[in-house]
């Protein structure tokens, strides 16, 4: 419809233009600003920069606007707590996550996320079983037998490196019932704890049940559980500072951070479906922005000796 309505602008006179354009339903606002443009003028003076002084001179047409999600009918309450955690986040949680990235160096980090990483092993090799992937199940055991062992409790991913060659697959039961079918169900911005969906909020419900009871032992502790959850919000915190910036800089930060956020789940179910583009980069997972569909390094080829 948007189409429509500016050819129809455009096929008027050379003269200054300003128009109201009805929009689709699905389209929370746009701006657009056209002036002094002829339909017919051709492309090099369409492209060519405006002088002062010239009567057919062509400014360039801006159109923005910000696409309202189906499952989003709570986008006002959602917003104030994206407004309220963005407040939270400049004054507590930002700070405390460089406080956090200037204690521990890269390779420390790195280590306690592969740690807890190994520690969600179980539980996505549970979710690969109830969708029958058992390929990948059995990549998923292979994975933390060896992170558990030579890997120092999972410590280093030595799974990925020469000669396993395993990469890691985060999967949990939310992926489940979208593989499934399962909707994602509204959009919810829950204050200080970010984006999700209902169906996100099921699932993660029930893989942190489960977490501690596959693996048991200290990692039912409720201290353990409390200090692991700090950490790894330091440190998703840290990873995702870029991209926060980015968001940040948009002009509807919250829808941006939202669609981001759904674009990213939904992508990740249809490659579990098989639909998934395969040269896609994966840049969500639950312990940083590691990827999991990244190239894995390729294991040198050894040399025959030859006798002589």
């Amino acid at each position: 419809m948007i189409a429509l309505s500016l050819v129809a602008i455009l096929a008027t006179p050379s003269l200054p233009v300003q128009r109201s354009v009805s929009l689709p339903p699905d389209f929370e606002m746009a701006s657009i600003a056209v002036e002094d443009v002829h339909a017919f003028a051709p492309p090099e003076a369409a492209a060519a920069p405006a002088t002062d002084g010239d009567p057919g001179e062509a400014e360039e047409i801006v159109v923005t606007a910000s696409r309202h999600r189906a499952n989003d009918p709570l986008r006002s309450v959602n917003a104030a707590a994206f407004a309220l955690s963005e407040k939270v986040d400049d004054a507590i949680l930002e700070p405390a996550a460089h406080v956090y990235e200037q204690a521990a160096p890269r390779p420390v980090r790195t280590g306690l996320r592969n740690f807890f990483a190994n520690l969600r092993e179980p539980v996505a090799f549970v979710n690969f079983l109830l969708q029958f992937k058992f390929g990948k199940a059995a990549e998923t055991v292979g994975r933390f037998a060896i992170n558990s062992t030579i890997g120092l409790a999972g410590v280093v991913d030595m799974a990925r490196r020469c000669p396993f060659r395993l990469p890691r697959r985060p999967n949990g039961f939310s992926d489940t019932l979208g593989f499934y079918g399962v909707k994602q169900g509204p959009f919810l911005f829950l204050p200080l704890l970010g984006p999700t969906t209902l169906r996100d909020l099921v699932g993660g419900a029930v893989d942190g049940i489960a977490s501690p009871v596959a693996i048991g032992g200290p990692f039912r502790n409720r201290a353990y559980i409390v200090i692991s959850n700090v950490v790894r919000t330091l440190d998703r915190r840290v990873e995702m500072d870029e991209e926060l910036r980015e968001i940040s800089e948009q002009p509807d930060p919250y829808a941006a951070r939202r669609d981001r956020y759904l674009d990213q789940r939904e992508a990740r179910v249809r490659r579990l479906k098989g639909l998934g583009d395969p040269d896609a980069v994966v840049e969500e997972t639950p312990y940083g922005q590691v990827d999991p569909s990244a190239p894995l390094p390729a294991c040198p080829r050894r040399k025959a000796s030859h006798a002589g």
